[in-house]
């Protein structure tokens, strides 16, 4: 019974159980792409915007498709470019799955190995591989959305092994497929401003807005058209494919005390988050917090030690969280920046496993009822409102013992030099 259990809760075991993880998975997708038929939803589309750019065309509002016009930015159409030129101008479906299959299996040796840079238990990572829906997503359907959540895992590792670069430029690259990645941008901007110098900051700032502009200069001259379209804060949503309201009468869904309600719950939200955990290595006020962009405070070395891998993990994740629980509507691929991230923030509630995977179950079975009903649908937002503000409260005493931890290796390293 004690190795079972030392088997299920001690992270040292993760170093041998993710390769198998990893080779059981890969054995799943192939079955996946075998077995199961491929649904076509928007790759046609997709192949339809490239051969018009392919053609010349550089201005979004003519780049259109047999489903609707480009609406994803330029990192999108220089991946699915490449996608075309490989899959025969994306006739070749299977390779293309074959293709999502490797991105998968790609992003899902990273989100594993940011779950042990934080010391996650084995027993969470089962969570990580059983998704029906994930695998869909990426394998059944070819979604843009699998390029986008690679990179915001791509971002977590660099930023947990202090790759700081590197981790800004593949966050740009996922925030230059697809939009979603607005969402975690203000944990980074507090993050980086407590993990760096202020100088190195504003540098990481510069490199996000460097790399979307080189995302973008092929639609230089079009710019406005470009970004309007590409980057759209005002899109319509449809009732019928919503995932998560399903619940409330459509007239409400569609209105506009409705958009602007789910709006202020999420600035409230990001600043609860932002006041009581994401500043809480820097040790100040919010007030006092905003200054060390001006200056560096004298403490930058003990503040930076402070912000550590898990830190980083949960404050992108948690800001990424809020984000989906306060969308005016998710659709069926967004569950690409919940499936992986779901696991780790229920484990940092401290909710007994059992209630974990409860949860995870409830989650997994929400995103698989098509159409959505109002059960799905509520079950999907009440999931995501426990995550959110079980990991607030999960993390409430944890900043005092990064504290004495900074403490101790003060005194270690003072001992040491004497």
């Amino acid at each position: 019974m004690e190795s079972i259990k030392d088997l299920a809760t001690n992270p040292a075991h993760t170093r041998w159980m993710y390769p198998l993880l990893l080779l059981a998975d890969a054995a799943l997708c192939g079955v996946i792409i075998e077995k199961f038929p491929y649904t076509e939803i928007d790759w046609t589309t997709y192949m339809e915007h490239i051969e018009i750019y392919n053609k010349g065309e550089r201005d979004y509002k003519n780049i259109v498709g047999s489903t609707g016009p480009l609406v994803y930015p330029g990192a999108h159409v220089l991946i699915y470019r490449i996608l075309y030129w490989l899959t025969d101008k994306g006739t070749n479906i299977q390779l293309a799955q074959y293709i999502f299959g490797l991105v998968y299996l790609g992003t899902l040796a990273v989100v594993l190995q940011c779950y042990r840079n934080v010391k996650v238990p084995p027993y969470v990572f089962p969570m990580l591989i059983l998704s029906k829906r994930l695998h869909s997503i990426f394998m059944l359907r070819c979604f843009n959305d699998c390029f986008a959540a690679l990179g915001l895992w791509a971002a977590i590792y660099c930023y947990q092994t202090e790759y700081w670069h590197w981790g800004s430029f593949f966050y740009t690259t996922g925030l230059n497929v697809k939009m979603s990645l607005l969402l975690p941008l203000p944990a980074i901007g507090v993050m980086l401003l407590q993990a760096l110098p202020s100088r190195e900051a504003v540098t990481q700032a510069m490199i996000i807005f460097q790399v979307s502009i080189g995302y973008g200069y092929p639609f230089r001259k079009r710019a406005p058209s470009y970004f309007p379209r590409a980057f759209q804060l005002t899109r319509q949503f449809l009732y019928k494919w919503t995932v998560n309201w399903r619940f409330v009468p459509e007239s409400v869904f569609l209105s506009k005390p409705f958009a602007i309600s789910l709006l202020l719950i999420h600035f409230a939200l990001l600043y609860w988050f932002f006041r009581t955990r994401w500043i809480k290595p820097s040790k100040r006020q919010p007030r006092e917090f905003f200054q060390m962009i001006r200056e560096e405070p004298r403490d930058q070395e003990q503040i930076a030690r402070r912000t550590t891998p898990d830190f980083i993990m949960t404050s992108m994740l948690t800001a990424t969280a809020i984000g989906m629980l306060c969308a005016r509507s998710l659709h069926y691929q967004f569950y690409a920046y919940i499936a992986w991230a779901t696991p780790f923030l229920l484990w940092k509630a401290g909710f007994h496993p059992i209630v974990q995977y409860a949860l995870w179950g409830a989650q997994e079975w929400a995103w698989n009822v098509y159409p959505s009903t109002p059960a799905s649908s509520a079950t999907v937002v009440g999931v995501l409102a426990v995550t959110v503000l079980g990991a607030w409260w999960g993390t409430r005493k944890e900043y005092e013992g990064v504290e004495r931890r900074g403490k101790l290796e003060e005194e270690q390293e003072h001992e040491h030099a004497e």
